[in-house]
């Protein structure tokens, strides 16, 4: 029988990861993916560490950004799953804050590099922020 996810602190690399894309400024979190990693970002599929970075580079470049991870949970086989939410204003307009729940699906190797990330966002009022 598969064990259940179960609720886990969230863990260092995670947190890096995410300042990393908050401040656009990119590290030991994202030393965690590799050429291979593919990420699925909505509807978009980006594939490879340097190309999810400039994808970030150009959603987020435009914005003041902070995640707050609210929980996360770790499943058998690698998973990890993180529920949080994201603050954002234009840069252009830092008076105006929209708050974005998001949830993030890990799949990390036997090394605990990134294979997968899943990344779902919103709702979110766009008018607010592009």
């Amino acid at each position: 029988m598969t064990q259940p996810a179960a609720p886990v602190p969230v863990p260092r690399w995670v947190g890096q990861l995410l300042r990393e894309i908050d401040a656009l400024d990119f590290g030991a979190g994202f030393a965690r993916m590799t050429d291979d990693t593919e990420m699925f970002f909505g509807t978009a599929h980006v594939v490879g560490a340097e190309a999810i970075k400039a994808f970030f580079v150009t959603i987020d470049g435009p914005l003041h950004i902070d995640h707050t991870v609210l929980e996360c949970w770790e499943a058998p086989d690698g998973v990890l799953f993180l529920r949080g939410e994201a603050t954002m204003a234009k840069k252009t307009d830092p008076g105006t804050v929209v708050r974005a729940p998001f949830m993030h699906l890990y799949r990390l190797d036997d090394g605990g590099r990134i294979r997968t990330v899943h990344i779902t966002a919103g709702p979110l009022r766009t008018d607010a922020v592009m």
